[in-house]
Parts: structure tokens; C-alpha cells; sequence
């Protein structure tokens, strides 16, 4: 079966049954101990207190959903996404995409103009899907935030490090990236902040430069990461250094505003006004 070309609808979710799918979706997709799973009973009485709970169903399955609550940031009222996934045989379709765009449609109708959420900033896929194609931004770095969980860390027993994600949706920089134009950036042009030290698509970082002051920074990581799982050394000396990184610059007054997506990955870390 072709599931590109079966038809997709995006629609609120509301019922206990489809409750009890997000719950099994968690687990196929992140293979989650069940302590770090959100429960039927937490989607129960969000939807009825402003969540925006949505999902994607495709010809007659729900393939993945996006879920996000009201929580106060910055001392005014925002949504904050917590879960977004799509199940394995259905990624590459560009749901996940899809879902969030969807998320701030809904966001706008309920009068939002944030949306903020958490990622790991070793997962290049999602950095490129939050900065590049979203057009959200980051400046909030928070190490091992989730605590050093067996699950969340696939047993690597490593720090949760997490950005915090800013999705601006009424301005026209996150209307630019809706409509598909992208700024451009030249990597080999560009000073940069952290890079491997070979071409090898698992090397190890180099020293980090932490007194740049050029108005545009890049900081590499690499492209797939989690495919070295058998070298944790590897994942935690790319974390440590990332986190060096990221911490000095936004700490300057930096911003990570875009991630380019190519043989090697970057983070655009702009000196904002």
C-alpha cells in the first residue's frame, strides 16, 4: 500500500478510545518505560482546559498527533507542545510537518502567539524540523532537564539536555517559513564555533571557540548521533561541547535562528538586537 497516496485528515481528538492510541503511539515510536509515558488521564482533562490535542489520521489510522497545553511564559499566556510523534511506518510523509502547522492554526484561532517546546540538541532531524522548517528559535539551553532516566536515554545513561523552543506564530519571519522562503546561508563562509575534527560522519568534536564575535556563528553536530549508541563516550563529549557552546553565546546574547541540514549539520546562532 502506497500511504502517500492515501487521503490525510487532521482533526481534534477527544474520545477515550483515541486517548488510549496516543498512549501506544508513545510507546512505539520512543519505546518509553510506562513511568514516562503521558497518560490517558492527563489527555482526559487537558482537552477540556484549552489543550490543543490533534491528529493526523491517514485513510483510516491515526499515524501521529501533536500536543500541547496553556502554561504561562514570560508572564503572559502561551501553549506549550509537549508531545509530538509519528508512528515509524508512517515518517517521511511529512506528518510531523504537517501536525504543527496544524497546531498553530489552531493556536492563532484561540488568540496565542507563542508556542514554546523542548528538543534535544543532538537530534540534527529535529533541530532542522523546529528552526529551519517551523521557523522557531531558541536562546534557553537547560542541562539534563528530564534527569538521567534509562528511558529517556535509551539506557546510556546520559544528561537529558534539552533547548527550550520559541515558535513566534504571528510574526512574519514564522509567515515567511509557512509560505517556504528560507533564508540562505554559505557554511564555508561562515566562522564557526564548533566543528568535527574530520570528515567522518562519527568524529569527535573539536575545541570550541567561545569568544567569537561575528554577527552570524555556526556550531556543528552531527547528523545522526543516535546511530552511535554503541560509543556513549561519543554522544556525551558532542553533548558537553554543544552545551559549552550554546550556553557561552546565548549567555552573549545570541540566538539559534535556523539549522542547515546538509552532509554536515549546523546550528545559525545570530547575535540578536
Amino acid at each position: 500500500m502506497n500511504k502517500r497516496r492515501l487521503p490525510l485528515r487532521i482533526r481534534r481528538l477527544t474520545s477515550h478510545a483515541e486517548f488510549a492510541k496516543i498512549v501506544r503511539i508513545q510507546k512505539a515510536v520512543w519505546k518509553h518505560d510506562d513511568i514516562d509515558l503521558t497518560p490517558t488521564h492527563q489527555f482526559c482533562i487537558t482537552s477540556q482546559m484549552g489543550a490543543i490535542l490533534l491528529g493526523a489520521y491517514v485513510g483510516g489510522e491515526l499515524a501521529g498527533f501533536v500536543y500541547s497545553f496553556p502554561t504561562i511564559f514570560d508572564n503572559k499566556l502561551r501553549q506549550h507542545s509537549h508531545l509530538l510523534a509519528v508512528l515509524p511506518d508512517y515518517q517521511g510523509l511529512g506528518i510531523g510537518k504537517k501536525l504543527k502547522w496544524a497546531q498553530r492554526k489552531w493556536a492563532l484561532r484561540l488568540g496565542y502567539d507563542l508556542i514554546t517546546w523542548t528538543f534535544d540538541p543532538l537530534v540534527a532531524r529535529n533541530a532542522n524540523l523546529n528552526l529551519h522548517t517551523l521557523g522557531a528559535i531558541t536562546r534557553i539551553y537547560w542541562p539534563n532537564f528530564y534527569g538521567t532516566t534509562s528511558s529517556l536515554t535509551h539506557g546510556l545513561n546520559i544528561p537529558t539536555d534539552r533547548f527550550l523552543v520559541e515558535w513566534p506564530i504571528k510574526t512574519a519571519r514564522v509567515e515567511r517559513h509557512w509560505r517556504e522562503r528560507f533564508e540562505a546561508f554559505d557554511e564555508k563562509k561562515l566562522p564557526k564555533a564548533l566543528e568535527r575534527k574530520s570528515a567522518a560522519p562519527d568524529s569527535w568534536p573539536g575545541k570550541a571557540r567561545l569568544n567569537l564575535d561575528d554577527k552570524i556563528i555556526l556550531a556543528e553536530v552531527l547528523q545522526e548521533i543516535n546511530t552511535s549508541r554503541a560509543a556513549p563516550s561519543l554522544i556525551v563529549a558532542w553533548q558537553a561541547c554543544l552545551r559549552k557552546v550554546m550556553q557561552r553565546y546565548f549567555e552573549r546574547g545570541y540566538a539559534a535562528t535556523d539549522f542547515l541540514y546538509k552532509d554536515r549539520c549546523f546550528y545559525v546562532l545570530k547575535k540578536q538586537a
